[in-house]
């Protein structure tokens, strides 16, 4: 594997770590309002504990010793790449931060973040298929062509490729899973479908790999193969962790015996955060 790059460098270890600090004390500071605000109601401790969680397995991920193994040896990429792009945003997302926020920005600014998040922008990036696609579509692109090799010579590269990872592993958390409100999300049954399809496509591309059909990512056989087996069952575990949180926040509505039910408006959210 490749020698330079973002493992090596100091700012490749204070970066991360500055990143993955300001997460967790911004997100200490917003609870700590939220209590003040409201006392009684306060903040969700095991909300608090869930992000914190998912800013460790960050701070485990990028770095050492995990994040110069990582750029020594594919196996090490892999549990790098499980670890940002499913466990960590998992945690973050179980967090419900959007919530967090909206409770304690001033009702202005609250009403302008609600504004964007029903926008149709953000409609379609909140869709699960959307999200299935950013997170799972584009890993092909990565371990098929010469794409992966790039980020290893390249430290810019390398980094945008830990953002995506992240970004579209929370966006796919959010949207299936996700306790924050999200817009025009479809029913549990489409979410678990769709939630299918990426077990799918992971155990697909993970075969792939172990088989050797390989194009861009020069290692030897025996990293490349311990990688797709890492990605195989470890994928597997997150996505059912996924599943069980997706489970978890089903509230199935309960049909009355009588009288007419109010027809929902289109458009509008049809679940929101489920706080303790």
């Amino acid at each position: 594997m490749h020698e330079q790059g973002a493992g090596g460098a100091p700012w490749g270890t204070l970066l991360p770590a500055a990143v993955v600090l300001a997460l967790a004390v911004g997100y200490l500071l917003l609870a700590r309002r939220a209590r003040r605000r409201n006392p009684v109601q306060g903040w969700s401790r095991p909300r608090a504990l869930c992000f914190l969680a998912g800013c460790a397995l960050l701070a485990v991920a990028l770095l050492p010793p995990l994040a110069r193994f990582a750029h020594e040896d594919f196996r090490g990429h892999m549990a790098q790449h499980l670890l940002i792009g499913m466990y960590a945003p998992l945690a973050l997302v179980l967090g419900a931060p959007v919530s967090l926020l909206l409770r304690t920005l001033p009702a202005a600014r609250a009403r302008a973040l609600t504004g964007v998040l029903h926008s149709r922008p953000a409609r379609l990036l909140a869709h699960p298929v959307t999200a299935l696609v950013l997170a799972t579509g584009t890993l092909p692109l990565l371990y098929f062509t010469p794409l992966y090799d790039a980020t290893m010579d390249r430290p810019a590269l390398h980094w945008l490729m830990h953002a995506h990872f992240l970004l579209s592993g929370s966006l796919f958390a959010w949207a299936v899973a996700g306790p924050d409100p999200a817009p025009a999300r479809p029913g549990v049954p489409a979410r678990l479908v769709v939630l299918g399809v990426a077990v799918a496509a992971h155990a697909s591309i993970s075969q792939l790999l172990y088989g050797g059909f390989l194009l861009g990512v020069h290692a030897p056989a025996a990293q490349v193969r311990g990688g797709a087996e890492l990605m195989y069952y470890g994928g597997d575990i997150a996505e059912l962790l996924l599943a069980a949180a997706l489970v978890a926040t089903w509230r199935p509505e309960r049909r009355r015996l009588a009288g007419p039910q109010p027809r929902r408006a289109p458009g509008r959210i049809a679940d929101t955060a489920q706080l303790p």
